[in-house]
This record gives structure tokens, sequence and C-alpha cells, in this order.
């Protein structure tokens, strides 16, 4: 196993929680504005959330819930439209602060930062939502505290394919032996095992606690910081409440 050279971080549901009181959100704000009588509750959207992407999750949606519905003539383009605006809707939420980042998370993207390893973002969500992120959260130095912006509709096949990963790698330049993956879901999951990463740290969330996380390498309810420690769900290794880089070393070396 070489050297831990990269951490590569999923969005949704790792870096914040965006599901449940972002996307979902904005998604049903964005059914009004176009006239819709839809809503998808919390109930119903962790079922959505069986498919990634936004667009595919309301083609989804319709194939799966609401069958009824008379469909446009060019499905494609009410649905290219209705994500658009869905996008722009979140995006004013991140902006207004109501979506914080995930604990530690700030603190462990500073610690890699300073250690010189180089961060990506592997995500299938759009890159607006990521700059919104981005912007609120890292005003400071912005876009460039990540080398890499691996987002929305780059790769023809979303996660638990292996593109995105395998995308970013390429254009980093490193191996998958050389890189983490910090992710919240079983599809992430497997999108970063299928792209041959073997250090996998989920940090799990209402939406994705009871899934299959057997495969990873460890499993947190969320990385920690001082006074808030995280909790160990899987995995071995010396974790003193926080997922911090000394710890993704140890891991990565024995993965």
């Amino acid at each position: 196993m070489k050297k831990l050279q990269a951490l590569l971080w999923d969005v949704d549901g790792t870096l914040a929680d965006t599901e449940r009181d972002g996307h979902r959100v904005a998604f049903n704000r964005a059914f009004q504005q176009m006239g819709l009588d839809w809503d998808w509750d919390v109930e119903l959207y962790g079922r959505l959330l069986q498919v990634t992407g936004g667009k595919e999750r309301i083609r989804y949606y319709l194939d799966e819930f609401n069958r009824a519905w008379e469909r446009p003539s060019d499905l494609d383009s009410f649905i290219t439209e209705l994500h658009r605006r869905k996008s722009q809707l979140f995006v004013s939420l991140m902006v207004g602060g109501e979506i914080p980042l995930r604990p530690g998370v700030s603190r462990l993207v500073n610690e890699a930062k300073q250690a010189g390893l180089k961060l990506a973002i592997v995500t299938t969500t759009t890159p607006a939502n990521v700059d919104a992120l981005l912007r609120q959260y890292f005003p400071a130095e912005g876009r460039p505290v990540f080398d890499l912006i691996a987002a929305g509709d780059v790769v023809p096949h979303k996660k638990p394919a292996p593109d995105i990963y395998l995308w970013a790698l390429e254009r980093l330049g490193l191996g998958a032996d050389q890189c983490a993956a910090l992710e919240d879901s079983h599809h992430g999951l497997r999108a970063a095992r299928d792209a041959g990463l073997k250090t996998v740290v989920i940090t799990v969330n209402g939406y994705t606690a009871d899934e299959d996380f057997s495969d990873a390498t460890l499993v947190v309810d969320q990385l920690g910081e001082a006074g808030r420690p995280c909790r160990v769900l899987q995995g071995e290794g010396r974790v003193s409440g926080m997922v911090d880089l000394g710890l993704l070393r140890q891991l990565h070396d024995v993965s």
C-alpha cells in the first residue's frame, strides 16, 4: 500500500447534511413554483435516495410513485427545467446558512490541507451546489481549498458506478492505493471500492444508518470534534473521539 496522498470527499450527507433539510426542501419548493401538487415527505425522500442524481431521482419518482401524472411531450426538457429551479433554490438555502457542515469536516479538511494532501470533491450533485457550499463554509480560500471538483454530469454513470472516482483519480494523477474516500452511503461505498480504493470511511446519517457497510474500513456516526466525539459503529482502529489525519493514515497503511 502506497503512502496516503489525497482525501476524496462525497458532498451530500458527508460534507453536510444536505438531503433531508436541503435537497428535499428545494425539490418541494420547485414543485410549487411549477404548479405541481407533488410533495416529497421525509419517508418518501428516503426511498427516492435509492437513485443518485437529481434528474434521475425525478424520473424514478414518476416511474415508481406517480405513474398517473400526465407527462409532457418533452419530458427530458421538463425534468431539466425542474431540476434547474430546484438547484437554484438549494443554493439559496446554502447561502442562507441553513445547511451547516457536519461535525469534524472543517477540522479534517484544514488538517489535511496543512499536511500537504490533495483534496477532491467526488459527487453526483451539481457543480453549482458544490460551489455554494464551498463559498459558504470556506470563504477565506474558496474553491482552491480543493484541488479537484468532480461533480454532476462529467461522467455518464453516477454512483454506485465507479466512473466519478475513476475520473477524479485520472485527473489527480494518483492511484487508488494513494487515496482515501469519505462517504455516507452504500452507493458511495460501492463506487469507491469498485474504483479500487481500499480505505473508505463512512459517516452515516439518518437516511443511511441502516445500509450495508460491511465492506467499509471504518463506520462512524460523524467525524468528531472537540466536545462532540464520534462514535464507532464498525471497524477497528484506535479512535479517540475524532477521525483525524493520523487515524486515516493508520487505516490506510493496514487496508
